[in-house]
């Protein structure tokens, strides 16, 4: 079988899986083209300089490794840098660079010309009848990289935030999607963005906004019959930041104009940043159309952070606020509030304001009373075992049956509710759920979740079942 640059990757590709995380693999090696083979120099074609550079940084031990098992000891790696987003006519940029050569990059500025610059233009942001030339990003300078603590749960949304921030609209990041649960931060790291990107290049024009206050405006738009000038408003935005963007689910009339300011922003460079609290194969009631273009970019989701990661957002909460407080106080609370980032910096605070309101010492005493009042009073999330078990209980099964591939009407049906329960009651992906209840893809889950909202609505036996189980999982 004769060597070409394909099989030669290919293999390499194999070595790689094995020795990195399979988020990092998906992420920084799988969009990777293997281009040629020329003796022993492999070229291999990456989607932006950003790209190239986080390679070499992070897997070049790994990349040197797999060639020289294929190629031999004189073996070498070429990167072809090929921006695909092309900037009106112009072709894409393509630079050779060879690996571990830093000093070969030299920098590709693309000029946008502004154009739309329309004196009629209304801002949605300012009261009708007051022109406003400038427009103010609505971004909270509170929110910036500085306080947003990296970790094993947040690396890669942080990294690819900064990489977006330093070249804007010039990564192979757009759009970035940045998902996760509540709390996590999301909002957080888009304002965050937002802000590095308004330091560095003053002259852009940034704008964040949540997925909700930009419906209202579009309905408001389409009432005052102005529907133009709120799509021409939204196409001279350089960085524009939706919240939320989970929000336009089942809302056709925005998903539709949405879809063109996107399409008009990203053909033109300009950079989109998207956060939701899911990712889009779990997004519902969303247009195909629009849901290909949120993967067109990255998504990175957010997790709930590691005990360490915890302990240093209290610490630097602390600091920043100017308060001292004992190592075993803080550990305390970073061990008992797992669930998000805002409870926790939210019993910091009432721990805090006991003390100084109440006149006691912070003490491991006031913690546990804190923080006791604290998880009480907020809603926890059950498990998807724990559902399984509550409904297995309920219709006499045991936990095997209900994820047996019988399709028997009341297992089934068993099974559907589980489905439906898991999908309200925890954070847990679509896939997730699917692979916990009876190895199940998402689109089974999908189905099941709308067969019970369809049943609950016409068979009153059925909607008995859901009545009795929420009861029964309310927490």
């Amino acid at each position: 079988m004769s060597v070409t640059a394909q099989s030669v990757w290919n293999n390499c590709l194999k070595f790689i899986k094995d020795n990195i995380q399979p988020q990092a693999y998906k992420t920084w090696f799988e969009p990777i083209k293997a281009v040629k083979l020329t003796d022993k120099a492999l070229s291999i074609q990456v989607p932006s300089k950003f790209f190239y550079e986080w390679l070499e940084e992070h897997y070049v031990k790994v990349l040197k490794v797999a060639l020289t098992k294929e190629l031999g000891e004189n073996a070498k790696l070429v990167y072809i840098i090929k921006m695909e987003n092309t900037y009106g006519n112009k072709q894409p940029f393509t630079e050779k660079i060879p690996s571990s050569n830093r000093t070969a990059v030299k920098s590709q500025d693309v000029d946008i010309p502004f154009n739309n610059k329309n004196p009629e233009l209304k801002n949605p942001f300012v009261i009708p009848g007051i022109r406003n030339v400038k427009i103010e990003s609505q971004l909270n300078p509170n929110y910036n990289f500085e306080n947003f603590l990296e970790g094993d749960s947040n690396r890669l949304a942080r990294s690819a935030g900064l990489a977006v921030a330093a070249k804007p609209g010039g990564t192979s990041f757009n759009p970035l999607l940045i998902f996760g649960g509540v709390g996590l931060g999301k909002t957080h790291l888009a304002h965050a963005i937002g802000v590095d990107i308004k330091d560095k290049y003053p002259e852009k024009t940034v704008l964040y906004i949540s997925a909700e206050k930009f419906t209202q405006q579009y309905i408001d738009s389409v009432k005052k019959n102005n529907r133009n000038d709120f799509i021409h408003f939204y196409q001279i935005i350089d960085v524009l930041i939706i919240d939320d963007v989970q929000f336009l689910s089942g809302k056709t009339g925005t998903q539709d104009v949405f879809f063109h300011i996107f399409n008009h922003l990203h053909q033109n460079g300009k950079q989109v940043i998207l956060t939701s609290d899911k990712a889009p194969v779990d997004m519902q009631d969303i247009e195909q159309r629009l849901l290909s273009r949120f993967k067109w970019g990255l998504s990175a989701e957010l997790q709930s952070p590691d005990f360490e990661t915890r302990v240093s957002i209290l610490k630097n909460k602390l600091y920043r606020d100017g308060v001292e407080m004992p190592e075993e106080i803080i550990a305390y609370v970073a061990k008992n509030i797992k669930t998000n980032i805002r409870e926790l910096e939210g019993a910091i605070i009432s721990l805090i304001a006991q003390s100084s309101f109440n006149k006691k010492e912070v003490n491991i005493e006031l913690a546990k009373q804190v923080v006791e009042k604290f998880v009480k009073n907020t809603k926890r999330e059950v498990s998807i075992d724990y559902i399984q078990k509550v409904v297995s209980d309920y219709f006499q099964m045991d936990i095997d049956t209900l994820q047996s591939k019988t399709r028997k009407r009341h297992i089934v049906q068993a099974r559907q509710l589980a489905m439906f329960f898991a999908k309200k009651l925890t954070k847990a992906s679509l896939a997730s759920i699917g692979s916990q209840i009876g190895k199940r893809d998402h689109a089974t889950v999908l189905h099941a979740c709308k067969t019970v909202d369809n049943l609950s609505s016409t068979d009153k036996q059925f909607k008995k079942y859901v009545e009795d189980l929420s009861k029964k999982l309310s927490v």
